[in-house]
């Protein structure tokens, strides 16, 4: 059944536009013709989630596959969720409006350690049950019926390498990459729907898919680690691996602006860098490269077919793509006239160079982002990190030459083996980096640090060290004082609770369902959003309290869940303290004595998941770290026998890059201005629901994809030459709006409006197209009135005549003053009436409470000059001469009118 969501989306909640499910490049299967209903659950706001390159891959693969269909949802905004949970209205899908409940799987992504609140968050608003016990009737037990609530599973970063946390709310996990594993769990869950499978003999046969983990088929022991209670399923799950398809990432053009507003290629998925502390690094192993070719082809045709002015290459170290200069190049030559920028997320400051510059640099240089993650040498030797002084000084030199001002640097405090040196090292690695890149007509060099706090990640060698908060709190502080005397520096922190929180729940075990459980409850959600980090951290403290489990945290939170020991301090050459690791057969007594020792050879919660990477690898390079030992990159040099290469899990695959194509210039905004165009069209519809700013955005990628040659402005910015006569109110109608099109080269009006409406979402309809002359005013500069369509409901018992009645009062007055307050803030009296022309009654009709609502036609001023009748001010000259108050329904605008 499709929920009446026409009622909950409207313009009084933030943003409706989120929630419209009309985007460019959506796909609306029909519902009947399909065996297998899907929807991909992102756990956070739209403008996170439908900017997500996975949740964009998995929705056009998944779409993809005969006989099944997928939908989307996302976590609805506080004010949309206050209105589901008022009407009782189920949280649905945005394009087939359908309750979730009435789909067959339900998919989250589960990417943060925190984030699994919002999944619940979004189960409770669907009304479906939070655990797979209560979906399966309240004790666990199968029955012989399919279960009336769909299949929920999760997949991800955080899914993959410890699921045990979050073991009560799903069904099963995908561990993973899911390009070819969703696809088969499609098939299976389509096999077992036409047999008529029970719940448990279904999972079954899915815990048989290589990748899917059913949490209810395995017990925690009394370590916490999880094993198999029945002989048919495997004693550990292997992780997919697949390789990247480009053409995949093309769809979704949302209308809001989202926090990755441009196309997305992956060039290379995995890193073989060995960062000791990155779980991405080691749970995307092996290293496979994309062909340059189908990346080029992938961006040419996403741009055309999008609309977008910009793209970005994705992979968890750019640099490493050996092709990036030349597929950079490529496409900044094919897409040169475009105005078209390209942006790289943080690359390894050793590689870059003139050639990653040039491809960077043009009309709209991005910002820049290191990570060197350490302040001295020997800190970045310990984690692994590969980078010399000389190496990081030669690339932000590089930026530096080549026009960047500002960088942005990515390090980390609480490493294994820090020392104060290491930790005032960063600024001191700031300070030399500023003194070397000085030049005479150049402003300084500006850094904006973040300096995060070490987290234990599961599957990395420092899974076996924590640091306390007190440490953590003591080394900010350190490098608070320490930058105040540093110029042209901004630095950020992480919060040290939270980072207490992600490590406690990140390498915990199935007891801490309870805890998320009760966190979500006392109104922990949006956890990772700096606003919400007093009400998480109090929600997720109180629900560690009542589950008896505090004296755990104080484990984390007083850094005693590690593998390390202060030597005595002595007198060495280097004056540092070093620090040793404990043996691999010790242990460590932890302050709960007698329930838990901790050694190398503790069991894990996640020794069952089977990333490719062997446990005792991970030991022996978590030694080789405090001996400051290098591991070269497996990807170029000889292989680290971490274990993954094989047939599990497949090889490095990396593609030399072929000859870097001659730059041909950066774009150079053509001046020419050889025709105008100016058109009337209509928001009717959803589009009602499309801010104006989202409007203009709109019309710039509209102008892209139809291929018309616009003119651009100059400068360091240049923008297309699209002018809008004016704002429309979000949630109003209109078959009136004005815009002017500049033009680089002349276009018939017919072949224009052709090409413009093909483009245009049909709820934004193209009326007419007229050339103007070149010198004439601008529409917004020739606004004269506007005439206006208002729908208006009385709150009180009225008759027709009434209306008419106060309608030929108005009329017939000559002031009705109006007290308005100016942008300064001052009051000031208009007179109303002086910019009221016309005023009519169309028509009157009950409403549903009985009140009568009416139809006004009115035209009135609408000069840029301040001198404009709005149609919330017809509703107080209706309330002056009437008596009675007046709720404004709808507002649509009849057109504009333009001055000689």
């Amino acid at each position: 059944m499709v929920v009446a969501v026409e009622r909950l989306i409207t313009s009084d909640i933030l943003k409706p536009a989120r929630y419209l499910g009309n985007e460019l490049l959506a796909v609306h299967k029909p519902w009947d013709t399909t065996e297998i209903r899907w929807v991909l659950t992102y756990p956070e706001v739209y403008e996170v989630g439908a900017s997500n390159l996975g949740h964009i891959i998995l929705y056009n693969i998944l779409n993809a596959q005969p006989r099944q269909l997928c939908d989307r949802a996302y976590l609805p905004g506080q004010d949309l969720a206050a209105k589901l949970r008022e009407t009782n209205t189920p949280l649905f899908a945005v394009e087939s409006k359908r309750s979730l409940t009435e789909f067959d799987i339900l998919g989250f992504s589960l990417s943060y350690e925190l984030g699994a609140t919002n999944i619940l968050e979004m189960l409770d608003l669907a009304g479906i049950p939070l655990t797979w016990r209560e979906r399966q009737g309240g004790r666990g037990e199968f029955t012989d019926a399919q279960s009336s609530f769909p299949l929920i599973f999760a997949g991800g970063q955080t899914a993959t390498s410890n699921p045990e946390p979050y073991a009560d709310f799903f069904d099963f996990f995908a561990l993973g990459d899911g390009e070819e594993l969703l696809p088969e769990i499609g098939l299976v869950l389509e096999f077992g729907k036409q047999a008529g499978l029970s719940r448990e003999h279904l999972l079954l046969d899915l815990a048989q898919i290589p990748g899917v983990y059913v949490p209810q088929f395995y017990d925690m022991a009394e370590d916490g680690s999880v094993h198999p209670c029945r002989p048919d399923v495997p004693k550990r799950i292997l992780r997919r691996v697949a390789t990247p398809i480009p053409a995949y990432s093309i769809g979704l053009v949302p209308y809001v602006e989202t926090v990755h507003d441009r196309l997305t290629i992956e060039i290379r998925r995995g890193c073989t860098r060995g960062c000791r502390f990155c779980q991405p690094g080691m749970l995307t192993r092996p290293a496979r490269d994309v062909e340059p070719d189908k990346v080029v082809e992938a961006i040419e045709q996403g741009m055309r077919a999008t609309g977008y002015n910009e793209f970005s290459l994705l992979s968890l170290s750019c640099s490493d793509y050996l092709s990036l200069p030349a597929v950079g190049m490529e496409i900044k030559n094919r897409l040169k006239n475009e105005n078209i920028s390209l942006t790289l997320p943080s690359q390894r400051v050793d590689r870059f160079d003139e050639n990653i510059a040039n491809i960077l640099g043009g009309t709209r240089q991005g910002g820049l982002t290191f990570a060197p993650e350490a302040g001295t040498q020997r800190m970045r030797d310990i984690v692994n990190k590969g980078l010399t002084n000389e190496e990081l000084l030669r690339g932000v030199k590089t930026a530096w030459e080549q026009g960047w001002d500002k960088i942005k640097l990515y390090f980390m405090i609480g490493l294994p083996g820090e020392t104060d040196i290491d930790v005032l090292g960063i600024a001191e690695t700031v300070s030399w980096l500023q003194r070397e890149c000085r030049g005479k007509g150049r402003k300084p060099l500006n850094f904006n640090l973040t300096i995060s706090n070490f987290t234990p990640k599961p599957h990395t060698p420092f899974q076996w060290h924590s640091v306390s908060t007190a440490e953590f709190k003591r080394k900010q502080n350190l490098l608070r004082q320490e930058f105040r005397r540093i110029k042209a520096v901004k630095v950020n922190f992480t919060d040290v609770r939270i980072s207490a929180m992600e490590d406690f729940v990140g390498r915990g075990d199935r007891n801490l369902g309870k805890v998320v459980r009760r966190a979500w409850e006392l109104g922990a959600g949006m956890d990772s959003w700096y606003e919400n980090l007093d009400q998480a951290f109090s929600a997720w403290g109180s629900a560690i309290a009542q589950a008896g489990l505090d004296w755990k945290y104080r484990q984390v939170e007083n850094g005693e869940w590690n593998l390390f020991h202060a030597e005595a301090p002595k007198n060495r050459e280097d004056g540092e303290n070093t620090q040793l690791l404990v043996a691999p057969n010790s242990s460590l007594p932890t302050p709960h004595s007698g329930l838990r020792t901790h050694s190398l050879n503790t069991p894990f919660p996640w020794d069952h998941i089977d990333t490719g990477i062997e446990k005792k690898w991970l030991q022996e390079d978590l030694q080789r770290a405090l001996e400051a030992a290098i591991v070269p990159d497996c990807s170029f040099e000889g292989c680290s026998h971490c274990g993954v290469c094989g047939t599990d899990f497949g090889h490095n695959i990396v593609i030399e890059s072929p000859a870097i194509p001659k730059f041909a210039g950066e774009f150079v905004p053509n001046p020419t201005k050889a025709q105008r165009l100016r058109i009337w069209f209509g928001k009717q519809g959803n589009m009602a629901l499309i801010s104006h700013l989202d409007l203009i955005r709109l019309f710039d990628r509209v102008v892209r994809r139809a291929g018309l040659p616009i003119a651009f402005t100059g400068g360091f910015h240049p923008m297309p030459r699209i002018s809008l006569a004016t704002a429309l109110a979000l949630g109003a109608t209109s078959s009136g709006e004005i815009a002017d099109f500049e033009l680089t080269v002349p276009v018939e009006v017919d072949t224009f409006r052709e090409k413009l409406a093909r483009e245009m979402p049909t709820d934004i309809p193209i009326y007419n197209v007229e050339q103007i002359d070149l010198k004439a005013s601008a529409a917004t500069q020739l606004l004269e009135t506007a005439e206006y369509l208002i729908t208006v409901a009385a709150l009180a018992e009225t008759t027709p005549i009434q209306w008419q009645n106060w309608i030929d009062t108005i009329k017939a007055k000559e002031e009705l003053w109006y007290e308005q307050i100016t942008k300064s803030g001052k009051s000031q009296l208009i007179n109303l009436r002086d910019r009221l022309f016309e005023l009519e009654l169309v028509e009157t009709h009950n409403s549903i409470a009985e009140s009568m609502s009416s139809v006004i036609r009115y035209l009135g001023s609408y000069r840029q000059d301040g001198l404009v009748l709005r149609p919330e001010q017809i509703l107080f000259m209706l309330e002056t001469v009437a008596s009675v108050e007046f709720q404004l329904l709808h507002i649509h605008r009849n057109r504009l009118i333009l001055g000689v």
